[in-house]
């Protein structure tokens, strides 16, 4: 496994993170204080680390 893709995996996983901590901030469950506005944007940045991520992952090619 090569760096790029393993830096995809590593933004992936910390993009599920992001997006698991908004929406429970955004639900109020957990003990996340956040507001509902606040927790849009620890959604946001997990959105697009996800994408970039699966990105990352699908855009690079394995040699051998």
């Amino acid at each position: 496994m090569n760096q790029k893709r393993t830096f995809g995996t590593i933004l992936t996983v910390l993009g599920i993170v992001g997006i698991i901590i908004g929406a429970m901030g955004f639900l109020g469950v957990g003990g996340i204080g956040l507001g509902k506005m606040n927790s849009f944007v620890p959604f946001l940045v997990g959105l697009i680390f996800f994408f970039a991520g699966i990105n990352l992952v699908k855009t690079t090619s394995d040699r051998a």
